[in-house]
């Protein structure tokens, strides 16, 4: 009985300690690591992977499977003591670790969609002019391919917004639109070329990831905010691949007359939309592309800057002694 009593209250410390890491991790995870993700799901398959399937080799797993260990392992590896916590805890502990990374994730979301609501109109009227008509921030009843603007943005790549047969089709649902049809607001300057359609891909202003990871006041200028934005509490130097999906996603959500957020929209497809994209950056044979939108110069040069040493500092001193030493070492153990 005594046992038992210090091991439940050992997992209640290690719960407490991690508590506060858990809610704001699930902040980041939801924005870098994966947006979809059902924390009590992927926690215990991921134990049970763990611990009975241990002895499994790798390449048994499917692909959907290996995906889901990679970012399990993401999570652990960013909250000290977690894995600890995980291994020497019962269901209702896991319950409550699942529970706090879903507050987190789930507040980002929301803190990120409405952030970006009224943002969106102001990105997309053109500078000097009123939209025609106009949107309401607050009502999304218009949205969508309801306006010409909106309708515009949406529409998916290699379809001509501009044929009225096309545009009527759209606005009537008798073309349903899919999450793998990527749509036009994803491309630099709102233009696809089908001969080369990874020109200008996710490559459009409308992805603001500033907006997100340093501060909304960055988008068109270094920041001015006052508290440290998203990607120096988390010391982001460049951009993570899955944070240009979630952008993606709550751009489109932004465009559409869905008023509230689900992945399961059948209207947004929104699951689809964020899984295929991430399909492509996954792909190998696209590594080139993708490993180009990696550079993508977003962050502010307090994140990135690469500053000389001082001469005769420490540090100085000490990687001059280094280099030093690296000379007069031969690997044969001779010297000189």
């Amino acid at each position: 009985m005594t046992t038992t009593f210090l091991f439940t209250n050992h997992i209640v410390h290690l719960l407490r300690s991690v508590t506060d890491p858990l809610v704001h991790y699930g902040h980041h995870f939801r924005r870098t690591v994966h947006t979809l993700c059902n924390f009590q799901a992927l926690l215990t398959n991921r134990i049970l992977q763990m611990g009975e399937l241990a002895d499994i080799p790798e390449e048994n797993f499917t692909a959907e499977e290996r995906r889901k260990h990679r970012v399990f392992q993401e999570l652990l590896k960013s909250v000290a003591g977690l894995e600890e916590c995980l291994m020497q805890s019962g269901e209702d502990e896991v319950d409550i670790v699942a529970e706090l990374l879903t507050k987190g994730a789930s507040g980002a979301r929301g803190d990120d969609t409405k952030s970006l609501k009224g943002s969106v109109l102001d990105w997309i009227t053109p500078k000097g002019q009123n939209l025609v008509p106009p949107l309401a921030r607050n009502v999304k009843v218009h949205c969508s391919f309801h306006h010409e603007w909106t309708g515009a943005l949406l529409c998916p790549a290699g379809l001509d917004w501009s044929n009225s047969e096309t545009k009527a089709k759209l606005q009537s649902g008798e073309i349903i639109v899919t999450g793998d049809q990527w749509p036009l607001f994803l491309y630099a300057n709102y233009h696809y070329d089908p001969e080369d359609p990874w020109n200008g891909l996710f490559w459009s202003a409308l992805l603001a990831y500033r907006h997100i990871f340093t501060s909304p006041s960055s988008v068109d200028k270094e920041p001015k905010a006052t508290r440290s934005g998203n990607a120096r509490i988390h010391r982001m130097t460049q951009v993570m691949l899955p944070s240009i999906t979630y952008i993606a996603m709550q751009i489109q959500f932004a465009l559409t007359s869905s008023p509230v957020f689900s992945h399961t929209d059948m209207v947004t497809d929104s699951e689809r939309f964020y899984n295929s994209i991430l399909e492509i950056f996954e792909d190998l044979d696209e590594k080139q592309e993708v490993d180009d939108l990696t550079v993508w110069q977003i962050f502010p040069s307090y994140l990135t800057a690469q500053y000389p040493l001082i001469k005769n500092s420490v540090l100085a001193r000490i990687q001059q002694k280094r280099v030093q030493m690296k000379e007069v070492f031969v690997p044969d153990g001779g010297g000189v």
